[in-house]
């Protein structure tokens, strides 16, 4: 056998291996789990940290606003810094629509050590912590929940005794480049941490899906959230895994009637949303970057090389390896795809999205060394001390 035949047979057991052992990720039936009528509803605190989020409050918050919760149930929306008026609007959203009660509070500027995310969410425990509350719902500006949201978050986290329940909301998929890249984005995501995994008691791996994370307070007392975490600008699994260690237990799954509003209409607004944490999340070491790109190398681009190789070439073994992955790639791709309801022929294009987020993880990393660091919502963080959790991705 060629050499490019032997590597396209490497590429297809680690596609056998990923579609049998990877906690079966692409499979996408992991939704809210079974719950009950809890009886008594407990009270709960809503904190939405909010930094120039005027463009999308209106088609999130009226929704936030609008729960039906049999509960007791307050909104903490906490304008971090804002420049666009904020915090005027949300008042002004509140007034119009009615609802929920809402407190708007702004924290300041973050003290060293701290992201201005977590900053913010910090002083909304805090302000929520008077009022007593059995639970925190943390949700982010630009989720749309819908008015049974809230209800059915605690009926699944006291049905199922979670500390932690959390969903992947659905991201907006309009635009082109919003097709190609945003359900890879869920998918690459599970593959990473599956959510069958997450769920049980006595495994390490752990994550949360920020826009939707429904957080027991005594539990985040406990792991000491956010305080533990200050300095992670990719919260959600870090929170995640501070609850965890602290030996509580989690749920994660996508999302029924939870949606992001923000759209990513262009290749570029998609390319700094995931380039802006990409190496961070390889804890801003070279060698992790060498593997991932090797292994996004080895599992996605070699199968479609090897196959138009083969049939160039003339090389059997080549060409069947590489068509036998690429066949388990699109396969596995099919279901987050009919999840996005959106067509099937997307599905082989997943080397080519796969090739740019490749791309958008080698540009993290020279953005870090140009000494441009992580940022979020026009905060840069230069220190990478200051900015990562201890977690690969």
């Amino acid at each position: 056998m060629s050499a490019i035949a032997w590597i396209a047979a490497v590429s297809l057991a680690a596609w056998l291996w990923l579609l049998l052992c990877q906690g079966f990720f692409w499979r996408t039936d992991i939704r809210l789990p079974r719950r009950e009528d809890v009886g008594g509803w407990p009270p709960v605190c809503v904190v939405v940290p909010a930094r120039d989020e005027a463009a999308v409050l209106p088609a999130s918050l009226p929704a936030l606003l609008a729960q039906d919760y049999p509960g007791r149930a307050e909104i903490f929306l906490i304008d971090d810094g804002s420049s666009d008026g904020t915090g005027e609007l949300a008042r002004e959203l509140a007034r119009t629509h009615g609802g929920l009660p809402l407190t708007v509070a702004s924290p300041g500027e973050p003290p060293a050590g701290w992201t201005g995310k977590l900053w913010a969410v910090r002083h909304g425990i805090a302000l929520a912590r008077a009022r007593g509350p059995v639970y925190l719902l943390l949700t982010d500006a630009d989720i749309a929940h819908a008015p049974d949201s809230l209800r059915e978050l605690v009926a699944a986290a006291r049905t199922g005794g979670f500390d932690v329940v959390s969903q992947m909301a659905r991201l907006r998929v309009e635009s082109l480049w919003e097709r190609l890249v945003v359900p890879a984005f869920v998918y690459f995501f599970a593959q990473l941490y599956p959510f069958r995994r997450i769920g049980r008691k006595g495994t390490r791996t752990a994550a949360a899906a920020g826009g939707c994370v429904l957080l027991r307070t005594e539990t985040a007392e406990r792991a000491r959230i956010p305080d533990a975490i200050r300095h992670a600008v990719i919260d959600d699994v870090a929170l995640a895994r501070a609850v965890k260690g602290s030996g509580g237990h989690i749920w994660l799954g996508l999302a029924e009637r939870v949606d992001s509003v923000r759209p990513y209409p262009r290749l570029h607004d998609l390319w700094r949303m995931v380039s802006r944490s990409a190496y961070a999340q390889l804890r801003h070491r070279p060698l992790l970057l060498l593997g991932t790109v090797l292994g996004l190398v080895l599992v996605y681009l070699v199968p479609p090389v090897a196959l138009i190789w083969g049939l160039a070439g003339g090389d059997t073994a080549a060409a069947v390896g590489g068509g036998l992955a690429w066949l388990v790639m699109t396969g596995t791709y099919v279901p987050m795809l009919r999840y996005y309801r959106q067509p099937l022929w997307l599905a082989p294009l997943l080397p080519f999205t796969a090739f740019l987020y490749l791309l958008m993880t080698v540009d993290s990393a020279v953005q870090h060394y140009r000494g441009r660091g992580a940022a979020w919502k026009g905060r840069t963080y230069a220190r990478p001390d200051a900015v990562t959790d201890e977690r690969p991705l």
